[in-house]
């Protein structure tokens, strides 16, 4: 029995853009990434971790080990866009007398 994915994007219409931040930031982590097909980039870490992830169904797959793929991804993600969001406050700061 398959279940629906539930992993939408709270915005709609922003799961491009968050796929092109995966792509850059996994990059500048050093994995070769498909910028076509950036969600590929878990098989890249799963592989480097020594984390069975394969294509497909992955039920044998402890919580603990897709968390050790996945966090990487997502934190990586989220400091990104930490620093991102930094900086463009950064920008809009008044002069300092």
């Amino acid at each position: 029995m398959s279940r629906r994915r539930r992993n939408r994007a709270m915005v709609p219409g922003s799961e491009q853009g968050l796929a092109l931040l995966k792509a850059h930031v996994m990059q500048n982590q050093g994995y070769d990434v498909n910028p076509q097909q950036p969600d590929l980039v878990k098989y890249e870490v799963a592989r480097t971790l020594g984390v069975p992830l394969q294509q497909g169904y992955n039920g044998h797959l402890s919580s603990e080990d897709a968390g050790r793929v996945g966090g990487p991804i997502g934190g990586a993600m989220v400091k990104e866009l930490v620093r991102m969001a930094q900086q463009q406050l950064a920008n809009k700061r008044p002069p300092q007398p």
